[in-house]
Protein backbone atom coordinates (compact mmCIF):
# COMPACT_ATOMS: atom_id res chain seq x y z
CA UNK A 1 0.00 0.00 0.00
CA UNK A 2 1.54 3.66 -0.97
CA UNK A 3 2.22 5.98 1.23
CA UNK A 4 -0.66 8.20 2.33
CA UNK A 5 0.36 11.44 3.82
CA UNK A 6 2.36 12.55 1.15
CA UNK A 7 2.22 16.59 -0.01
CA UNK A 8 -0.47 17.38 -2.56
CA UNK A 9 0.61 19.59 -5.17
CA UNK A 10 -0.91 22.91 -3.37
CA UNK A 11 1.30 22.09 -0.16
CA UNK A 12 4.50 21.32 -2.46
CA UNK A 13 4.60 24.20 -4.98
CA UNK A 14 3.72 26.78 -1.89
CA UNK A 15 6.52 24.68 0.52
CA UNK A 16 8.70 25.74 -2.29
CA UNK A 17 7.39 29.03 -2.36
CA UNK A 18 8.02 29.31 1.61
CA UNK A 19 11.55 27.91 1.31
CA UNK A 20 12.33 30.37 -1.28
CA UNK A 21 11.11 33.34 1.08
CA UNK A 22 14.36 32.38 3.40
CA UNK A 23 16.40 33.51 0.58
CA UNK A 24 14.73 37.05 0.68
CA UNK A 25 17.35 39.50 2.74
CA UNK A 26 14.56 41.65 4.09
CA UNK A 27 14.19 42.24 7.35
CA UNK A 28 10.58 43.18 7.60
CA UNK A 29 8.35 41.35 4.13
CA UNK A 30 10.42 37.99 3.09
CA UNK A 31 8.34 36.65 0.14
CA UNK A 32 8.45 33.63 -1.92
CA UNK A 33 7.00 32.50 -5.07
CA UNK A 34 6.57 29.59 -7.31
CA UNK A 35 5.85 29.57 -10.93
CA UNK A 36 4.74 25.99 -12.23
CA UNK A 37 3.38 24.95 -15.80
CA UNK A 38 -0.19 23.15 -16.47
CA UNK A 39 1.50 19.60 -15.69
CA UNK A 40 2.86 20.42 -12.39
CA UNK A 41 7.02 21.16 -13.69
CA UNK A 42 8.15 23.87 -11.54
CA UNK A 43 9.31 26.44 -14.05
CA UNK A 44 10.47 29.29 -11.90
CA UNK A 45 11.37 30.66 -8.48
CA UNK A 46 11.69 33.68 -6.92
CA UNK A 47 11.87 36.25 -3.96
CA UNK A 48 11.94 39.72 -3.25
CA UNK A 49 15.38 40.85 -3.44
CA UNK A 50 17.83 43.78 -4.63
CA UNK A 51 18.49 43.73 -8.56
CA UNK A 52 21.91 41.95 -9.35
CA UNK A 53 24.58 44.47 -8.89
CA UNK A 54 22.53 46.28 -6.69
CA UNK A 55 24.54 45.51 -3.11
CA UNK A 56 21.80 44.65 -0.66
CA UNK A 57 24.44 46.42 2.33
CA UNK A 58 24.04 49.29 0.60
CA UNK A 59 20.37 50.07 -0.69
CA UNK A 60 17.88 50.74 1.32
CA UNK A 61 15.84 48.16 3.53
CA UNK A 62 13.91 50.86 4.98
CA UNK A 63 9.99 51.07 5.00
CA UNK A 64 9.54 54.96 5.77
CA UNK A 65 11.69 57.92 4.69
CA UNK A 66 11.92 59.60 1.45
CA UNK A 67 10.95 57.37 -1.27
CA UNK A 68 14.87 57.48 -2.40
CA UNK A 69 16.05 56.46 1.05
CA UNK A 70 13.35 53.24 1.26
CA UNK A 71 13.29 49.66 -0.44
CA UNK A 72 10.53 50.27 -2.44
CA UNK A 73 11.68 51.76 -5.42
CA UNK A 74 14.47 49.49 -5.82
CA UNK A 75 13.28 45.16 -4.63
CA UNK A 76 12.45 43.25 -7.08
CA UNK A 77 9.18 41.61 -6.10
CA UNK A 78 8.92 37.33 -5.43
CA UNK A 79 6.73 36.99 -8.18
CA UNK A 80 8.77 39.56 -10.54
CA UNK A 81 11.95 38.14 -9.94
CA UNK A 82 10.37 34.07 -11.09
CA UNK A 83 9.03 35.83 -14.16
CA UNK A 84 12.33 37.02 -14.65
CA UNK A 85 14.40 34.08 -13.58
CA UNK A 86 12.39 32.03 -16.17
CA UNK A 87 14.69 30.74 -19.08
CA UNK A 88 12.00 29.19 -21.17
CA UNK A 89 9.59 31.09 -23.84
CA UNK A 90 6.34 29.93 -22.71
CA UNK A 91 4.80 30.36 -19.86
CA UNK A 92 0.65 30.51 -21.23
CA UNK A 93 -1.76 28.63 -18.53
CA UNK A 94 1.16 28.58 -15.89
CA UNK A 95 0.03 28.37 -11.90
CA UNK A 96 1.85 30.67 -9.55
CA UNK A 97 2.20 30.17 -6.01
CA UNK A 98 2.93 33.32 -4.10
CA UNK A 99 3.11 33.61 -0.07
CA UNK A 100 1.78 37.41 0.00
CA UNK A 101 -0.92 38.40 -2.92
CA UNK A 102 0.79 40.36 -5.94
CA UNK A 103 0.71 43.79 -6.22
CA UNK A 104 -0.45 45.68 -8.96
CA UNK A 105 3.06 45.50 -10.88
CA UNK A 106 3.24 41.73 -10.79
CA UNK A 107 -0.36 41.56 -11.64
CA UNK A 108 0.73 43.06 -14.98
CA UNK A 109 3.24 40.94 -15.40
CA UNK A 110 1.73 37.95 -14.49
CA UNK A 111 -1.40 38.89 -17.01
CA UNK A 112 1.33 39.78 -19.56
CA UNK A 113 2.97 36.20 -19.39
CA UNK A 114 -0.15 34.21 -19.36
CA UNK A 115 0.00 32.97 -16.08
CA UNK A 116 -3.58 31.99 -15.41
CA UNK A 117 -4.06 30.95 -11.71
CA UNK A 118 -2.40 32.55 -8.83
CA UNK A 119 -2.53 30.89 -5.21
CA UNK A 120 -1.47 32.77 -2.80
CA UNK A 121 -1.10 32.49 0.84
CA UNK A 122 -1.86 35.68 3.13
CA UNK A 123 -3.27 38.95 1.88
CA UNK A 124 -2.40 41.33 4.28
CA UNK A 125 -2.19 44.18 2.15
CA UNK A 126 -5.66 43.55 0.66
CA UNK A 127 -6.72 46.92 1.36
CA UNK A 128 -4.19 49.00 -0.27
CA UNK A 129 -4.75 50.31 -4.02
CA UNK A 130 -1.96 48.52 -5.46
CA UNK A 131 -3.86 45.12 -4.61
CA UNK A 132 -7.06 46.22 -5.13
CA UNK A 133 -5.78 46.86 -8.91
CA UNK A 134 -4.56 44.13 -9.03
CA UNK A 135 -7.47 42.25 -8.13
CA UNK A 136 -9.35 44.45 -10.79
CA UNK A 137 -6.60 43.37 -13.53
CA UNK A 138 -7.11 39.95 -12.45
CA UNK A 139 -10.69 39.72 -12.29
CA UNK A 140 -10.91 41.51 -16.17
CA UNK A 141 -7.77 39.29 -17.75
CA UNK A 142 -9.82 36.07 -16.11
CA UNK A 143 -6.87 34.99 -14.06
CA UNK A 144 -8.26 33.35 -11.12
CA UNK A 145 -7.16 33.54 -7.57
CA UNK A 146 -7.69 31.77 -4.72
CA UNK A 147 -5.83 31.49 -1.18
CA UNK A 148 -4.00 28.55 -0.15
CA UNK A 149 -5.40 26.80 3.27
CA UNK A 150 -2.60 25.52 5.26
CA UNK A 151 -3.57 21.62 6.08
CA UNK A 152 -1.12 22.70 9.62
CA UNK A 153 1.83 19.68 8.45
CA UNK A 154 5.12 20.65 10.02
CA UNK A 155 8.20 20.02 8.06
CA UNK A 156 11.75 20.73 9.39
CA UNK A 157 14.41 20.53 6.98
CA UNK A 158 17.61 20.49 8.71
CA UNK A 159 20.89 21.82 6.51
Amino acid sequence: MKKQDYLKWDEYFMGIALLSTERSKDPSTSVGACIVSEDNKILSVGYNGMPIGCSDDEFPWEREGSNLDTKYFYVCHAEFNAILNYTGIYMKGAKLYTTLFPCNECTKAIIQKGITEVIYMSDKYAETDAVIAAKRMMDAAKVKYRQYTPIGKDITISL
